[in-house]
């Protein structure tokens, strides 16, 4: 069973990313702020979620979350400063979008920049741990999906629709007989941040 909070009376706002491993398209982070005694027995890592019930919680927490904002960085951008510093961004951003200025901040993953006047602590799997943050990963991971479905209109032969920019083989392939298109990111990481034109020469 999730825990409701890190800390004991603070407003707490957890914060996670989706998209961080992906060949294509932005990097969206949410954050959220649940009532103290919020209880749901389904919420849980958006990973482990079908995208069934994924929208479905969506359209949960977004009713019943004291605050949610949900924030992304572009293709361009992650280029430019990394995919590490621009998941952080995104992350920034969604706090600053906030309606409710959180006191705590609780952090999925192991690397935070601090964000000014609210300190955080980040937990390993905190959208397995904690309440807040698996609400944050269902947000930035549902947005995410929705704006991927989006670009599929307009490029088809990615297959975004069904893998959402991630490196697929039909992926793959379509940058192989089609180049890339303005959404693709020219760097991203697996195991290190390696350029798309190289990997895709392999």
């Amino acid at each position: 069973m999730l825990l409701n909070h890190f800390t004991e009376n603070l407003i707490e706002a957890g914060c996670d990313e989706a998209g961080r491993g992906c060949l294509a398209g932005p990097v969206f982070a949410a954050a959220v702020i649940l009532p103290r005694n919020y209880h749901d027995e389904i919420l849980n890592d958006s990973k482990q979620l079908t995208e069934k019930r994924r929208n479905e919680l969506r359209i949960k927490i977004e009713n019943e979350a004291v605050a949610w904002s949900v924030a992304s960085v572009d293709a361009a951008t992650i280029d430019d400063i990394n995919i590490l510093n621009a998941s952080i961004l995104a992350m920034h951003r969604a706090v600053e979008q906030l309606k409710t200025t959180p006191q705590f901040l609780l952090i999925d993953g192991n690397r935070f920049k601090p964000y000014p006047g609210i300190p955080h602590q980040c937990i390993v799997k905190g959208d397995e741990k904690y309440l807040s943050v698996a609400a944050a990963s269902v947000l930035a991971k549902t947005w995410r999906d929705e704006f991927m479905v989006r670009l599929h209109e307009e490029y088809p032969y990615f297959g975004w629709k069904k893998n959402k920019g991630y490196p697929t083989l039909v992926h793959r392939d379509a940058i192989a007989m089609h180049g890339i298109a303005p959404w693709h990111r020219k760097s991203f990481r697996m195991g290190e941040q390696i350029s798309l034109e190289i990997n895709m020469q392999r």
